[in-house]
């Protein structure tokens, strides 16, 4: 009796998964048309500044002092080296002297105006001493200043031994070195402003396909391929009006390049028309024996050829026509 118990309700669950996998509740039927699809191809592109700055040296001179290393980040005005003029320094030794030497020329007009001065207030000296007394003070005193005025020239050029940076970002290179005698206008260290953008090269064919604004898939970083659920999204800032060496060149705004190295390489994706082609949903494909299928609303088995996935959709490039039902669980 418990035998054939068992045996009914085996009986009854099994009918009841055969009744489940034929109910058409379970899956959904889907019509398929041709339309119109991006047409994406592949390009690499390549990290590079908006700007690439030039930190220069202002006067001729040995390097003194670096202050930085390749990779840093620094910020808009900061000392970055220090060149040094030993002429500079001799020259304004030279200032010192002659400013001490004219100082007590000075303080000896001073004196003899003073005396003078002093003597026609008692009427014991003629206007004519008094008035030379004071033209030798007021000679004195423009020599003096004209002395000072050089020397202040001399500081600056000597303050202009500090290079600054031109604006923020990051260090590239550093052509100088410590001791290095340089003239001036040479490079001290290049920088990299903190805003990257992608650069990539197009065949010139594609050019009407390329505009401002357009949407740009990035895959991840190096030159690995990657499924389009995961790329990034970027758009194209510029596309320049010159084409070099019959290839048109944009320039793509990412956000996330500030960690990547500069002449970086990746993988970009961009449209260059577009072509029909149908796609189906990723669910309705199943494989089998290493062969793609996908199942018909009358119950046919379609042999099918994939290609590339955009979103929850797969391409099918051959087994289905236009107007078939897809049954998708």
């Amino acid at each position: 009796m418990r035998f054939a118990f068992l045996l009914r309700a085996c009986a009854g669950f099994i009918a009841a998964v055969s009744v489940a996998i034929s109910n058409p509740a379970s899956a959904a039927d889907v019509v398929v048309h041709v339309a119109p699809l991006e047409d994406l191809k592949a390009v690499i592109a390549t990290v590079e500044p908006v700007h690439q700055l030039v930190a220069r040296a202002r006067i001729g001179g040995t390097v003194t002092a670096l202050k930085i290393r390749e990779g840093d980040v620094v910020v808009a005005g900061a000392e970055i080296a220090l060149v040094a003029d030993q002429k500079l320094f001799l020259q304004m030794q030279a200032l010192d002297q002659r400013i001490r030497s004219q100082q007590a020329q000075r303080d000896k007009a001073k004196a003899d105006f003073d005396r003078a001065q002093e003597l026609l207030q008692r009427g014991v000296t003629t206007k004519v001493i008094f008035d030379q007394a004071k033209t030798m003070l007021d000679v004195a005193d423009r020599n003096l200043a004209a002395i000072h005025s050089d020397r202040s020239v001399i500081e600056q050029q000597t303050a202009e031994g500090a290079v600054f940076a031109p604006g923020a970002g990051r260090i590239l290179t550093i052509p100088a070195s410590i001791g290095r005698v340089i003239m001036p206008g040479e490079t001290i260290a290049t920088l990299a402003e903190d805003r990257y953008i992608l650069r990539l090269q197009l065949p010139e064919r594609h050019a009407r396909f390329m505009r401002a604004g357009d949407p740009v898939q990035i895959g991840g970083r190096g030159l690995h391929d990657e499924a389009s659920d995961t790329r990034k999204q970027g758009r194209v800032r510029i596309v320049y009006p010159e084409i070099q060496g019959g290839r048109v060149i944009a320039d793509v705004d990412v956000e996330g390049l500030g960690n990547y190295f500069v002449g970086e390489r990746t993988r970009v994706y961009v449209t260059t028309g577009k072509r029909e082609t149908i796609l189906a949903a990723r669910e309705a494909i199943y494989r089998r024996a290493g062969v793609d299928y996908i199942r018909l609303k009358d119950g046919a088995e379609i042999v099918v050829q994939t290609g590339e996935q955009r979103g929850e959709d797969v391409e099918i490039l051959s087994g289905l026509h236009d107007g078939d039902v897809v049954v998708t669980p």
